[in-house]
């Protein structure tokens, strides 16, 4: 059989791009990625409101037009119209496959991978604990060994500390960061500190005062990021609780992994931490690390390329096989 012919459609968010790859990569495929952007009106409108999705796309961000693909694999809410009508232009040739909460019925696709604390029900539905992405326990050894001589000096235990910041359900204000900062100064051994693209950076300068800077290293967004590499370091692991898929990646490393709660919360949060401490891959962070215990591993886009091979091994025949099983969803 010809090679697989896919898309990976988001509007080009990082958070979105990384979902779609770690997919991609553990099918064996080498997709052509298209970033679309939305024209006004649609782009402030839920997708069921989408009378002509491909006509809502700017011409400043890539085309979806014929030869249609086998294969699609989108993410995002922007992405969602414009897959199902790729899929019903190509008079349903084309797989189109749906990451994340599609918001629509999951009918409008061959196959919707989203969370269970999503609660997305169908028949073409599979449900992960977490988020996907393009981690191994392979590519962080590799990524480790790069990055080993930055914290050559610090004592052990290692501990990353991976923070987040404010989103549309949890706050992290400067008393937030100073609290957060006291907990992770008083811990013993050595700190690898990273702040995401969400993190204030008042919050981050706060945070840090809190720590010892003989014993810490911090990675504020300037120079290359250590943050594969730390990850493949750390003999244990902390993240905020204000994003999936930090707490997800984290999970993959097979080290223990902490959530520290921010202020704030939803229901689908509290169902996604509590179904990671049920299915043993994280604890919650109080302020102490807990003694040493052997997490379950998280690598739900190894199991998940697998059940897509297993249901669609009748229309392709995809290249070798998913990179890693080395722990279960």
């Amino acid at each position: 059989m010809n090679a697989i012919r896919s898309w990976i459609v988001t509007d080009g968010a990082a958070g979105l791009v990384r979902q779609c790859n770690g997919l991609a990569s553990r099918l064996g495929l080498e997709p052509d990625r298209r970033t679309i952007v939305i024209r006004h009106p649609w782009k402030a409108l839920p997708p069921a409101f989408w009378p002509s999705p491909l006509a809502a796309l700017s011409s400043r961000g890539d085309r979806l037009a014929p030869p249609w693909p086998h294969l699609v694999i989108a993410s995002g809410r922007k992405s969602v119209a414009p897959t199902a009508a790729i899929r019903r232009k190509s008079g349903g040739r084309t797989v189109a496959i749906q990451i994340q909460n599609p918001t629509i019925s999951p009918a409008n696709f061959d196959l919707v991978i989203a969370p269970r604390h999503d609660r997305v029900k169908g028949a073409n539905v599979i449900a992960t604990t977490g988020s996907l992405h393009g981690l191994t326990r392979r590519a962080l050894d590799e990524a480790a060994d790069r990055h080993k001589g930055e914290v050559a000096h610090l004592p052990r235990p290692l501990i990353l500390a991976a923070i987040g910041g404010p989103n549309q359900v949890y706050r992290f204000t400067c008393a937030d960061a100073r609290d957060l900062g006291r907990k992770l100064g008083a811990l013993e051994g050595g700190l690898m500190v990273t702040v995401s693209r969400r993190t204030p950076p008042e919050a981050a300068d706060v945070l840090m005062k809190e720590l010892d800077q003989a014993r810490s290293v911090i990675w504020q967004g300037n120079g290359s990021n250590p943050y594969e590499g730390w990850l493949g370091l750390a003999d244990a692991i902390i993240v905020t609780s204000d994003s999936v898929n930090m707490a997800t990646e984290a999970c993959i490393s097979g080290k223990p992994v902490f959530i520290a709660a921010l202020p704030g919360g939803s229901e689908k949060f509290t169902r996604f931490h509590e179904a990671l401490k049920r299915g043993g891959h994280a604890r919650n962070f109080d302020g102490a690390l807990a003694p040493s215990w052997k997490p379950v591993v998280l690598d739900d886009a190894t199991w998940v390329a697998q059940r897509i091979r297993d249901r669609l091994g009748e229309r392709f025949s995809f290249p070798g096989s998913p990179l890693e099983c080395s722990g279960r969803s």
